[in-house]
């Protein structure tokens, strides 16, 4: 059987991201089981109803892209207590005009990196609420609220410390048991 192939949204646009360097990490700790392909955030129009009709060549991409996967993973900064707005955007688009939802039916798991002692703890609850609206199978342990610190991915996108990178395997280990569940 083909590598379950996850679409990773990542809510931060800055290129050194700690989210998109948890990311990475997250693909190198899952590359032999699963197939990661990251959504591109900064090509995405701000969704407007008023294009429902007449969907945005970016939109449509999307949600084939979306559409296409065995699984999401969303790994979010927090930004005053909730999701970035360039992720709930890429939700917005993904999942409209209401009744054609490109998540619906997909198991999701969560993640999320910051400087803060709590992580992305608010943001995450917030995105639960979310995809839960959009019919989404969010995992719901373990929770990953990673500390982060400049020395925790390497160059190379390994975890630098064996707790946190045990933690990170037993999270893909169990994201891929999340998987195969609902790929039946």
């Amino acid at each position: 059987m083909d590598k379950p192939r996850v679409v990773v949204f990542v809510g931060s646009l800055r290129k050194a991201s700690y989210n998109r360097q948890l990311a990475r990490a997250l693909e190198r700790l899952g590359e032999d089981r699963l197939q990661f392909e990251y959504v591109d955030l900064r090509v995405l129009p701000l969704y407007d109803q008023d294009s429902d009709d007449d969907y945005p060549a970016a939109g449509t991409a999307l949600k084939e892209q979306v559409r296409g996967a065995d699984a999401v993973l969303f790994v979010t900064p927090e930004y005053n207590r909730s999701v970035p707005g360039v992720l709930k955007n890429a939700i917005d688009i993904a999942s409209r005009p209401y009744g054609d939802s490109a998540f619906a039916g997909l198991p999701a798991a969560l993640a999320g990196a910051s400087v803060g002692a709590i992580g992305t703890a608010m943001a995450q609850q917030h995105l639960r609420n979310i995809l839960s609206y959009l019919d989404v199978a969010v995992m719901p342990q373990p929770e990953v609220y990673i500390h982060f610190s400049e020395e925790l991915v390497d160059e190379e996108g390994k975890i630098t410390r064996q707790d946190t990178r045990e933690f990170l395997e037993d999270f893909v280990d169990r994201f891929v048991e999340w998987i195969e569940r609902w790929r039946g």
